[in-house]
């Protein structure tokens, strides 16, 4: 699994944080996504999956 993540689109509402934190983190000054791991290990995977699909703004893509 590998993550993308669209800036642009990010809205910072941080449902991405709360669902997968060792993998996303946000930026201070303006919310936005901040990806702490590209290529997580598959016990992540889960976790991760559920991070793109509550992601309001559809800012994250999994390949």
């Amino acid at each position: 699994m590998r993550i993308i993540i669209d800036e642009d689109k990010c809205c910072g509402a941080g449902q991405c944080v709360l669902a997968a934190p060792e993998v996303f983190d946000q930026r201070d000054e303006d919310g936005v996504v901040v990806l702490l791991d590209a290529e997580p290990p598959a016990d992540q995977h889960a976790a991760v999956t559920e991070a793109a699909q509550i992601c309001p703004a559809a800012a994250i893509a999994l390949v």
